[in-house]
């Protein structure tokens, strides 16, 4: 399991969004990264920084009206959304 900082760990959440918006989905295809935990944890941060937003249940959007465009991800962060 790769070691990441705490922000490259938020902003892969932030483009993970971009392809699965189910929160579920989301948290599947992460679990081999992060456990269960850290992800509720990174979702939860980045609702309360207003980053991303639940709109219904399940679903996620990132909040791109509130905090502008999301920062580009660094190679080592994009292989990682490529495999997903």
């Amino acid at each position: 399991m790769p070691d990441f900082s705490f922000e490259e760990k938020l902003l892969l959440i932030q483009h993970c969004i971009y392809k699965y918006d189910s929160e579920e989905m989301l948290k599947t295809k992460l679990k081999q990264y992060f456990s269960p935990k850290e992800i509720e944890s990174m979702i939860d941060t980045l609702i309360a920084t207003q980053k991303i937003r639940r709109i219904g249940q399940d679903k996620l959007q990132n909040n791109e009206s509130h905090t502008g465009m999301v920062p580009e991800i660094p190679e080592n962060l994009q292989s990682i959304i490529n495999n997903l």
